[in-house]
């Protein structure tokens, strides 16, 4: 069994006159006491991402800062180029489910690769 499910939303492209962006959105869902997962994430160099935990509690450490627990009803944002050692459910008990909206340059088509 797979610790996470992820669901993708619909993407939706935004263009300006400039460049062309789209909106990517996913949901996570957690079960409880589930393994950290390795190797670490990169987010894409051009992606901002919005998160908001719909339930349980997550916890996230990004880049260099200190591992934090988000819990319902909390979000954080992520900057372009993030790396994510830690994205895991907290609870050894209960699941937790993660939204993620990702504002990402339309001509990146990986979302998050494997930080080797």
């Amino acid at each position: 069994m797979h610790p996470a499910t992820v669901r993708r939303c619909e993407p939706h492209t935004l263009v300006s006159a400039s460049s062309a962006a789209t909106i990517k959105g996913s949901s996570r869902q957690s079960r409880p006491n589930a393994p950290v997962r390795r190797p670490a994430l990169r987010h894409a160099k051009s992606s901002f991402i919005y998160a908001y935990v719909v339930s349980g509690s997550i916890a996230s450490k990004v880049n260099d800062e200190p591992e934090r627990v988000y819990k319902a009803g909390e979000s954080f944002f992520e900057t372009p180029g993030s790396r994510h050692p830690v994205s895991r459910n907290a609870s050894k008990t209960k699941p937790a489910k993660l939204l993620a909206v990702f504002v990402v340059d339309s001509a990146d088509k990986e979302l998050t690769v494997n930080d080797n």
